[in-house]
């Protein structure tokens, strides 16, 4: 169906469908951006190019001459049917013209009054496209926007500047539609990530104990919430509240999944009954089962104390020794000199046990490195285990507790290394009031 509009023009030969197919240019033999991301970057730089898509058994199709908004002319092609059409929507197409009244492949019109606009639609789904409709069928070219076309037009209302127009609007409107939708995925994306993410967060299991417990975690990658630091806390049936906090040497999702791995395997291990060397073995090949490298190790502290919460056995697998806090005494950190190796290190290593006193009331803080490891001002200087002991001996004789003294402690830690820690920070505490 030919077009009856003035400034008529025919088509060039080597752009309609009996031609061989369009030169795509240069940048299409490029495989590193999106075919999305190409057909952006020719709307934003190259001439408009228009596939008119209508039947028209003679072979003469004839449209106005097009501008774009700088006066460049607009490229145009045309295709007699889907195939031909198939074969010239190339990258540097910007806009689709298309006869709502071409038959659809396979289907017949009674079915679907659209359904050469749904396939189409299939066909070039990063491509803006206009509909082309009988006068005064508005109801028709509504519905073509709802399915998904731009906009729509009247055969014998077009005119150059009408037509023009309207393929600059649609192919802008394509180009925000299509920027909202990235926008929106990866918004989607973002808040599933962070539901997984403190969904894989521990929840203390201490039901039934008189030790508080309190945490702060930092994951060092930007805007995770999850790194390769991990702890948990579980009571037993006997009444030992164990706990733990450990960390994989890296800083990326690999780490921070294998972390959570460890973790889940140190609660049901607990839970089952395993204590000490015994655990910690088990956890190494749990480690050397899971990781992605041999290279790769995990730093492990594990607490367990006694119902009566006066003393505790001490585990340490490369790890920093924990940091207890009495009322009336200095805080300090609690004996290291069995330290074994990180897990994943040495084939059937052993961790010895320790057995330490707490008192009837005390505060004991478990940590990973990116506590003591960031920097103090602009030199090289590091915090270090002896400046965070001397930090918490201040902050509780400032009177600080719990939740209020972790955030302390991590906020100032920050403020020394001069801004964010690159590092992960987990830090956990247990208080027992007496």
């Amino acid at each position: 169906m030919p077009i009856p509009i003035p400034r008529q023009r025919a088509f060039p030969a080597a752009e309609s469908g009996q031609a061989p197919a369009a030169h795509r240019g240069g940048t299409s033999k490029d495989p590193s951006p999106s075919k999305e991301a190409k057909v952006d970057n020719h709307a934003a730089t190259a001439p408009l190019t228009l596939l008119l898509i209508e039947d028209d058994p003679g072979g003469s199709t004839v449209v106005p001459e097009l501008r774009d908004s700088a006066g460049t002319p607009v490229r145009v092609r045309t295709a007699r049917n889907l195939t031909e059409a198939e074969r010239l929507l190339t990258d540097d197409v910007h806009c689709i013209l298309l006869d709502l009244a071409l038959p659809a492949p396979g289907r017949g019109a009674e079915e679907d009054e659209l359904a050469v606009l749904r396939h189409v639609l299939q066909l070039a789904p990063r491509h803006a496209v206009l509909a082309l409709t009988a006068s005064g069928d508005a109801e028709r070219g509504a519905e073509a926007v709802r399915v998904g076309a731009q906009d729509y037009l009247f055969r014998d209302e077009l005119d150059a500047r009408l037509l023009s127009r309207a393929i600059r609007y649609a192919v802008e409107r394509k180009r925000s539609d299509t920027a909202e939708r990235r926008l929106a995925e990866g918004r989607l994306r973002a808040q599933e990530n962070r539901r997984l993410e403190r969904g894989l967060l521990p929840t203390p299991l201490l039901e039934g104990s008189q030790l508080r417990f309190a945490a702060r975690y930092r994951p060092g990658r930007s805007r995770a919430l999850l790194g390769g630091d991990f702890y948990d806390v579980v009571r037993t049936p006997d009444g030992t509240v164990h706990a733990m906090i450990g960390d994989v040497c890296g800083h990326g999702p690999d780490e921070a999944a294998l972390g959570v791995e460890l973790r889940i395997a140190w609660r049901a291990l607990t839970l089952a009954g395993l204590c000490g060397d015994e655990l910690l073995g088990t956890l190494q090949q749990v480690l050397e089962h899971e990781r992605a490298d041999d290279e790769i190790f995990a730093t492990l502290c594990t607490v367990d104390i006694a119902p009566d919460g006066r003393r505790a056995g001490l585990c340490l697998a490369g790890h920093p020794s924990p940091l207890v806090a009495r009322p009336g005494r200095p805080a300090k950190l609690l004996p290291y000199d069995n330290n074994g190796p990180a897990l994943g290190l040495l084939p059937g290593a052993r961790w010895p046990r320790m057995q330490v006193e707490l008192g009837r009331q005390w505060s004991l803080m478990l940590y990973t490195d990116g506590l003591i490891e960031g920097r103090i001002g602009e030199g090289l200087e590091r915090l270090g285990q002896d400046g965070m002991v001397a930090m918490v001996r201040r902050l509780v004789g400032e009177g600080l507790g719990g939740e209020e003294l972790l955030r302390a402690a991590v906020n100032e830690v920050r403020d020394l290394n001069g801004g964010e820690l690159t590092d992960d920070v987990a830090v956990l505490l247990l208080d027992r009031v007496g």
